[in-house]
């Protein structure tokens, strides 16, 4: 077998095989060491979701990403990109409920004397008459 046949049959495995290593882990269904095998999950991660995932199965990406500390929309993203999924569903960011808008912070009430300071400095000083 010459080295070009050679190097072809290589290519041809590795092009049949590369499907199967880019199979999707789904978060319901992986054991620790699966969702370890999915680029972004540790093992700090991996326990987070399988801890949460003895409540009961993740309906939807919205809802892991509710139950599981760390994982945002955009970590969502990265994990979904490298193949993990939510009953056999890649994230999507619509499926995420809207942020809701934040509202301006409420004054907290001054104490009695920075009070009384702020309204000495707010008044204007006595000035002597004119001679």
């Amino acid at each position: 077998m010459s080295i070009r046949n050679f190097l072809v049959a290589i290519a041809a495995a590795v092009s049949l095989s590369a499907p199967l290593l880019a199979q999707a882990t789904d978060v319901n269904r992986a054991s620790q060491a699966e969702l370890e095998a999915v680029k972004g999950i540790g093992p700090g991660l991996s326990a987070k979701i399988l801890k949460a995932r003895e409540a009961g199965a993740f309906k939807d990406w919205a809802d892991l990403v509710q139950r599981v500390g760390g994982v945002g929309a955009g970590s969502a993203a990265k994990l979904s990109g490298n193949g993990l999924t939510v009953g056999g569903t890649a994230f999507d960011p619509k499926s995420l409920p809207a942020k809701p808008e934040k509202t301006a912070r409420a004054e907290k009430p001054m104490k009695a004397e920075k009070a009384d300071k702020a309204d000495k400095a707010a008044k204007p000083a006595k000035t002597a008459a004119p001679a």
